[in-house]
């Protein structure tokens, strides 16, 4: 409660508090210059008997028609408050401010009410009058209301009890056990609806006959059963059928009855504090006349005096020891969840019966006492009802929603439309065409550089080649055993190197006398040292081609920044080392970039794959063009895979519109600014650095982790990419996102924090595949048109760790894809090798050609 306090927003709030025959109107004024203060002002309402009985739409107007008297006598009915709704009968709670009538009790049967939602039946009926506007923010329980009263003054109140018209109580119970809702931090506060308990036939062995005769009178037979043992609204009827049957068996009054006492509801539960009230019956000998023979007719002797006051002291004992026991059950769950020895708590307490019954309050706490000795209890009445509760927690909620409104305005900035995703494919199709074009090559920001792979393997290549996959700060060295014929095979053997960070930053011939290091240290490994065998180097990073075996290096991308390499043939700077290192020779017979090594790995089982996508560290896609429209490359006949190079689409601006803050600080901050624009929307390199961004937004503006900022967070990086595939996996619950939010030095986040983190990288992951589903859609539709087809049915081989790793990347880009290109069937194949075996295979598939030619 002292982070309720804290979160309280100052202003006026209104409540209405709804829960027996009269209901109030408050008004909470709640100010503070560093210290909170609460005043309130109310006025009562009386609920007539036929509008009880009526219909839900009559008494919705009531209501309404009584809080427009309220705001007009206060002045205020032009001011569009908050309003917080206590609603004290059983409802099924979907959110704060919706909440459905289970049933009704304590006497009201509106028709038309059960199973639906009340905050909607109110709204309506202000929105029927038009004579004023609030905005109901809150409903909650009165227990509730109460809990949240006592606690602004006692921090330990942690229940709620009433016990006035009818009985309920209220916890605040561990979020582990709650099962019907998710999340497992922290806790939440229960409404145990405990008047129904009893109604599966529990209590049967300690029910009367004058319980079961209450019960089958009552307006509703079977249900709230513990109720109707308790609450103020059966205490004195329940001493009115024993007083009946005494007369009866002649026991009392001289065996006599009377019209009054034999009419339900006559004995009024007031009565029986009023006879309680004084120990001795000389005291009360007034008191007695006035009701025994002023309300009822009656002639009492000194003996039925006696008697009678006998009769109430042991049924609202009952009442206070039944009650005692249900919260000493409360209070061992309580105890036990906290796992101590000795539990001190306060529980906050209203109602006519706990307040107005002279001996009530004492018999209750002092069985409470007995019942659970390792428990401290304090009973904290509730001065001024659960009304300033239900306005609390408006005034918090309010806080809230305003909070929600505007992390979700800034979310929304990071949302795309089907409009949008739908400009993304036509300007990716406009870039794809000038990159072709000899005349716009230059200017083109998706470059569709040729790669001299003409054709997919024919299942007569073979022999023993090896393969390096280079294309992030992992590469790999592979030996591939290509076999033909009817045992048509590919066989690997690969290695993992690792290159460290001062290489990637240092000089090309570090960098490249590295590779040839790990090189020689495999051919060693496989025992092949000396053998000179064709290499198929797989290099994704942007090259101009001009033939199979060489690759000029247009820029590095996804961190790398080698010196002497930019403008370079990367296949004689590998054999300009190997020839350095002296120790083997190889011969580079292909250069292939990762997406087209992709294509060929899958095109080896499936002819029909003809596009290669990556979304992994960086994002690119490669497809198979007709060479009428390869402009750089001569010749019209057959196709060539070309190498789009789509990670840079956007640096001319055509993605400025779809860009965000947060797009703009990730770029602003990293190796490239300004480039590669579209792949720092998508790839693994800078999802996490979005949400981490985002996160540092969020926090700054108070709407996460309390405000307070991590300095680990503030640090570049450390929200990989690989957390946001495992805070979005379905099976990783949230006191797992919460472990990854301790290691980002978030020790103190919540429940609430981590859904709220969870939503985010949801977001920025669903935009990246949205993004990345629409490019492909261009690239498809492209091969469609080309083709002069109605329908093509064609395969993309995909790679990469953020696709694969993901677990719903996947699922939404193919949504994407399908809405985007609705005349292409596409089935998505995961390459499962890589894109070393594809070079392998190229290089195979070359050297078959070159064989041929000689």
């Amino acid at each position: 409660f002292a982070s309720l306090v804290r979160a309280l927003k100052t202003g006026d709030f209104l409540a209405l508090d709804l829960g027996g025959t009269n209901f109030r109107v408050l008004l909470v004024r709640v100010s503070g210059n560093g210290k909170q203060k609460v005043e309130m002002e109310n006025q009562i309402y009386a609920i007539p008997e036929n509008i009880m009985r009526g219909s839900g739409t009559e008494l919705f107007d009531h209501i309404a028609e009584c809080l427009a008297n309220f705001l007009e006598k206060l002045g205020i009915k032009d001011k569009k408050l908050p309003l917080g709704f206590t609603f004290s009968f059983p409802c099924l709670q979907t959110k704060l401010d919706e909440s459905f009538l289970v049933s009704w009790t304590k006497g009201f049967k509106a028709s038309g009410v059960e199973g639906r939602d009340v905050v909607g039946l109110l709204r309506k009926a202000i929105k029927k009058r038009g004579d004023f506007d609030i905005d109901i923010v809150a409903v909650i329980n009165d227990t509730v209301g109460t809990m949240m009263t006592c606690g602004y003054d006692d921090h330990h109140c942690e229940i709620g009890l009433i016990v006035g018209t009818g009985t309920n109580a209220c916890y605040m119970e561990e979020m582990r056990h709650l099962e019907l809702v998710d999340g497992d931090e922290g806790r939440m506060c229960v409404n145990m609806e405990w008047g129904a308990f009893g109604d599966d036939g529990s209590l049967d062995d300690i029910r009367t006959e004058f319980d079961r005769e209450i019960d089958a009178g009552s307006l509703n037979p079977g249900k709230q059963l513990f109720e109707k043992m308790i609450s103020g609204m059966y205490i004195g009827e329940l001493v009115r059928l024993i007083l009946v049957k005494m007369a009866k068996d002649g026991l009392l009054f001289q065996g006599h009855t009377t019209p009054d006492l034999l009419t339900t509801g006559h004995f009024q539960t007031s009565f029986v504090s009023a006879i309680e009230n004084r120990k001795s019956v000389h005291f009360s000998a007034c008191v007695f006349l006035a009701i025994l023979k002023g309300e009822l007719g009656l002639d009492p002797s000194p003996e039925d005096c006696v008697a009678t006051q006998r009769v109430c002291q042991i049924v609202s004992t009952r009442a206070a020891h039944l009650c005692a026991a249900t919260l000493a059950a409360v209070l061992r769950q309580i105890r036990d969840n906290k796992a101590t020895e000795r539990l001190r708590t306060t529980v906050g307490v209203d109602g006519s019966v706990y307040k107005n019954h002279p001996q009530f309050a004492r018999r209750l706490n002092k069985m409470v006492r007995l019942l659970v000795p390792d428990c401290d209890v304090r009973f904290l009445r509730s001065e001024d009802g659960s009304g300033k509760g239900a306005a609390m927690v408006t005034a918090v909620a309010y806080r809230l929603a305003k909070q929600h409104a505007e992390r979700q305005r800034i979310l929304n900035t990071l949302r795309l439309n089907r409009d949008q995703l739908l400009e993304v494919k036509k300007r990716m199709e406009e870039e794809m065409n000038r990159g072709l074009a000899k005349k716009t090559h230059a200017t083109a920001t998706v470059k569709m550089l040729p790669t001299f792979v003409r054709s997919t393997p024919d299942g007569t290549e073979r022999g023993d080649f090896l393969a390096l996959d280079l294309g992030g700060t992992n590469f790999r060295v592979l030996l591939v055993r290509v076999r033909s014929g009817k045992r048509r095979s590919v066989e690997m053997h690969n290695k993992i190197y690792t290159i460290p960070q001062d290489i990637t930053q240092g000089t090309g011939e570090e960098l490249f006398d590295h590779i040839v290091h790990c090189i020689a240290d495999f051919v060693e490994y496989m025992g092949m040292k000396g053998a000179s065998l064709p290499l198929g180097f797989t290099f994704s990073f942007p090259c101009h081609q001009t033939q199979l075996d060489q690759g000029i290096l247009i820029k590095w991308t996804k961190g790398f920044k080698a010196s002497g390499c930019e403008g370079e043939d990367v296949a004689t700077l590998l054999k300009d080392a190997i020839h350095r290192s002296e120790d083997f020779d190889l011969d580079v017979v292909a250069v292939v970039n990762d997406t087209v090594g992709t294509m060929m790995t899958c095109g080896y089982e499936d002819p029909q794959c003809e596009v290669g996508l990556i979304v992994g560290t960086g994002t690119n896609a490669c497809y198979m063009e007709e060479m009428s429209n390869v402009e750089l490359v001569d010749g019209d006949e057959g196709r060539m895979c070309v190498n789009m190079e789509w990670g840079a689409f956007g640096d001319r601006g055509e993605l400025d519109d779809l860009c965000t803050e947060f797009d703009r600080a990730v770029d602003d901050q990293s190796t490239y600014p300004g480039k590669q624009r579209y792949e720092k929307m998508i790839s693994g390199m800078y999802l996490g650095e979005i949400v981490r961004n985002v996160l540092l937004d969020f926090t700054a503006k108070g709407l996460l982790f309390r405000g307070k900022l991590s300095e680990r967070l503030k640090t570049r990086g450390i929200f990989e990419t690989k957390f946001l595939s495992q805070i979005e996996s379905d099976r990783l619950a949230l006191r797992q996102v919460r472990s990854i939010l301790q290691h980002l030095g978030l020790t103190s986040s919540t429940c609430d924090d981590s859904i709220l983190v969870k939503e985010v990288c949801s977001v920025v992951s669903k935009r990246a595949a949205q993004l990345c589903g629409a490019g492909l859609s261009a690239v498809v539709d492209k091969i469609r048109l080309n083709r002069g087809l109605e329908k093509l049915s064609i395969t993309v081989g995909v790679d990469g760790t953020l696709y694969k790793l993901h677990p719903h990347f996947a699922t939404i880009m193919r949504e994407t894809l399908k809405d985007l290109a609705p005349n292409c069937e596409v089935t998505l194949v995961q390459s499962e090798d890589g894109s070393g075996k594809g070079a392998a295979l190229i290089t195979a598939v070359a050297c078959r050609l070159r064989d041929a030619g000689k």
